[in-house]
């Protein structure tokens, strides 16, 4: 596990490396484009790192499979599977936003053992292997001791699509009776590595891929949060289910606030 984590963190540092010294020329090269909608970009920064730590993970790791955001990938999930998301936080890299990140996570038989979330911009490398807990620069990560949801901070998301963005604005709204306050950064990685820093106190989200939780859910988990992943996916990463991942001593009634929200319906 920990040569797992080990490999993690080098690819992906390299890998932020490069999101960063492209970014200029991907964006102003006209090299953006769509994908589900006309806000949900892709530029060349995108597909020029997932093919780096396609290539890095040839040679450090040959024959193991490969599953992107950008390329795909074999849709099983036995055995050992990397899953990278090469730029989380798309609309952020696009608009010079600096909350983005690489997200690397070594996976086995579809659960994630080791994984690393770097930040370009900030040059934090966010890390953790199964059992062996989860860091950010050294330090050791522990969740928040929250015991409140009414003064718990609570992160989420958005989609791409309109009626399930208006859906989210509906749930937000009851949820923001019950919270302290949301937050809504951009980054599904870099959220879950906030709960494990204890900057939030819980996140949720519907509709995030493999690729989005990977690396971060593991981080979140060996930090002591509570976490429940996605429980509908189909085999190629897509997913349609909420992920929950809080401190333990709001996780329960986080949960039960968004069901009466109806949150993983929308």
């Amino acid at each position: 596990m920990e040569t797992l984590r080990e490999i993690s963190v080098q690819v992906a540092q390299e890998a932020g490396d490069l999101a960063r010294t492209v970014r200029d020329e991907a964006i102003t090269d006209g090299s953006v484009d769509t994908k589900s909608t006309e806000t949900d970009v892709v530029t060349a920064g995108d597909r020029a790192v997932e093919r780096l730590v396609r290539e890095r993970l040839a040679e450090l790791r040959p024959g193991e499979s490969v599953l992107g955001e950008e390329e795909g990938g074999e849709g099983a999930l036995d055995g050992l599977r990397w899953v990278v998301d090469p730029i989380d936080g798309t609309v952020n890299y696009l608009y010079g936003y600096p909350w983005y990140a690489v997200s690397l996570a070594a996976q086995v038989d579809g659960r994630s053992v080791a994984g690393a979330v770097v930040e370009p911009v900030s040059g934090r490398v966010w890390s953790a292997a199964a059992g062996r807990g989860a860091h950010v620069d050294g330090r050791r990560l522990r969740a928040s001791g929250s015991d409140r949801l009414d003064l718990a901070l609570v992160g989420t998301g958005f989609a791409y699509d309109v009626r399930r963005r208006t859906a989210q604005a509906r749930v937000v709204g009851q949820l923001l009776g019950e919270v302290r306050d949301i937050r809504r950064s951009g980054a599904a990685s870099l959220d879950l590595c906030a709960v494990a820093a204890g900057w939030l106190d819980g996140y949720f989200e519907v509709g995030l891929n493999r690729w989005d939780w990977a690396a971060g859910a593991l981080i979140a988990a060996e930090a002591g949060a509570a976490l429940r992943l996605p429980q509908r996916e189909s085999d190629d990463g897509l997913g349609d289910g909420m992920i929950v991942c809080a401190a333990p001593g709001i996780a329960k009634d986080l949960g039960d606030a968004l069901l009466r929200a109806e949150a993983g319906e929308v």
